[in-house]
């Protein structure tokens, strides 16, 4: 019995997951040209791209799957796995590397005990490097949730991520 109300559980989250991503396709009028924009809108409603989702965006859309998977995976802007509540992006930039951006990856890849491109089994933090954050003025530079960090040094490391719970 217990196994029947959990399936019907699943099944009301699949159903519920189907309406959000109509929705969210009918905004766009079910505009093929909209696609990059439609997984935006996906991903900043759970964070990240779900199979189901994809899925469902191409049938609707009739854009095979594999471009919708292209597209996700050609920009950094889209995930295929779940993020953690809180996204760090370290720039990896020139500028932001000659003035000690390694270091500061080394020192929150340790203190988090995860590498980049990875979330802490908490699923509190997903650490992610880029290329320019486009402030290379501030080097060595960090965004957490969008929050940007410039001049940062080794010690300011553990003090920032303590703030976020």
């Amino acid at each position: 019995m217990r196994q029947i109300r959990q399936k019907g559980r699943a099944i009301k989250l699949v159903i519920q997951e189907l309406r959000d991503i109509d929705a969210i396709i009918d905004k766009h009028n079910a505009d093929k040209s909209r696609l990059i924009q439609i997984l935006l809108d996906v991903q900043k409603k759970y964070g990240w791209l779900p199979k189901l989702s994809l899925m469902w965006i191409s049938e609707r859309l009739g854009v095979p799957i594999a471009q919708i998977y292209t597209i996700a995976e050609f920009y950094k802007a889209f995930s295929l796995s779940p993020r953690g509540r809180h996204l760090i992006r370290v720039c990896m930039g020139t500028s932001c590397k000659v003035r000690g951006a390694e270091a500061i990856l080394d020192r929150i890849q340790r203190v988090l005990g995860i590498e980049k491109g990875k979330t802490t089994s908490d699923g509190k933090f997903t650490l992610e490097t880029v290329n320019c954050l486009g402030c290379c003025a501030l080097g060595p530079v960090m965004t957490i949730d969008g929050k940007y960090y410039g001049n940062l040094k080794i010690r300011d490391v553990d003090e920032i991520l303590s703030r976020y719970d």
